[in-house]
């Protein structure tokens, strides 16, 4: 039988395969912390708020999820995203490894890695592959920051 945290982490990425932000906020602390190439160091509400961005600006998304593995502090998994890219319309794969810690069974931490390159030249085309540059990517950064607090000022 799984752990009931692997079960957290199958029932979050199916809530994300669904678009279900409300579902993907009820499975983190309220103190959450989250990070990824793009979103880095998000907390507290920021987290499920950038769930619901997300999820509000994507259409024909798919996720799949596999080598979920979980005890009672921590787990991974491996997770792949393909959907249209808002911006440009192009499709995008992305290809990730997630890690968790939990506490009383929700998400206290959350931390995705992926090819900040290989994203962004899916997303925009070759150009893209400039984003794994930093001083490209502090900029995509503070732009997607930006987005956020402002989705997040209209509640």
């Amino acid at each position: 039988m799984p752990h009931p945290n692997a079960e957290l982490i199958r029932d979050l990425y199916a809530a994300l395969d669904r678009g279900d932000a409300e579902a993907m906020a009820a499975r983190y602390a309220p103190d959450a912390s989250f990070e990824d190439p793009v979103f880095r160091g998000l907390r507290g509400p920021e987290v499920p708020g950038m769930w619901r961005m997300l999820t509000a600006r994507a259409s024909e998304m798919s996720v799949v999820v596999d080598e979920i593995e979980a005890d009672d502090a921590g787990g991974s998994a491996h997770w792949v995203a393909t959907y249209p890219f808002t911006r440009t319309g192009r499709t995008v794969v992305n290809d990730v490894r997630a890690r968790f810690r939990f506490r009383d069974g929700l998400i206290v931490e959350h931390v995705d890695r992926f090819d900040l390159g290989r994203w962004g030249a899916q997303a925009f085309g070759p150009p893209g592959r400039l984003l794994a540059l930093p001083p490209v990517a502090a900029l995509l950064r503070r732009q997607v920051r930006g987005d956020l607090a402002a989705f997040l000022a209209r509640g």
